[in-house]
């Protein structure tokens, strides 16, 4: 990024080709929708260009890349409020890392029983989730992407697992 930062935007093809899969796992997680994380992804990828005399180099990119989705997601939330969900199967190729690749029909479940689950929780909640489970940034990492400290992420965590805990534990009895 800091070669981008000093003009060489070829670099930038580098850094899509490097982040995109996560940045779409991130938002496909937290809007279930293909063609609206597609969007913005690219939304990102543009302010990255835009902004990029914002980034010192200080810290991670990651963080940085992350921050800036999450307020491309917030503009987004704001100007559309209704959302519409998509079949998680639909994107298990897209997702980072091929976290929910085909294995059968019983991981297929869990999966779909997982995205519902996270549906219900908060966005707060969602979102650090997301980060540090599904994106695998840590805490000092997520707390500077959200200008929250890490013990606010560490408490969020907790109680979001908690609750998703209790979901399941719930589902399981009902069984």
């Amino acid at each position: 990024m800091l070669r981008v930062k000093a003009g060489d935007m070829d670099k930038m093809g580098l850094l899509f080709e490097r982040h995109h899969r996560a940045l779409f796992g991130f938002f496909y997680h937290m809007t279930h929708q293909k063609n609206t994380s597609e969007d913005l992804v690219q939304n990102v990828f543009y302010r990255m260009l835009k902004y990029r005399q914002t980034f010192t180099g200080e810290g991670e990119f990651r963080t940085w890349m992350y921050h800036l989705a999450r307020n491309v997601l917030h503009d987004s939330v704001k100007q559309n409020k209704t959302l519409h969900h998509y079949d998680v199967n639909e994107m298990a190729d897209h997702l980072a890392g091929g976290a929910l690749a085909d294995e059968g029909f019983e991981k297929q479940q869990d999966a779909e029983q997982l995205h519902k689950a996270m549906e219900t929780l908060s966005s707060e909640h969602r979102e650090v989730l997301v980060l540090s489970r599904f994106q695998e940034l840590k805490y000092d990492e997520i707390a500077n992407a959200l200008n929250i400290t890490e013990g606010t992420v560490k408490v969020r965590v907790h109680r979001a697992l908690g609750e998703l805990k209790k979901m399941f534990v719930k589902n399981e009895s009902r069984r």
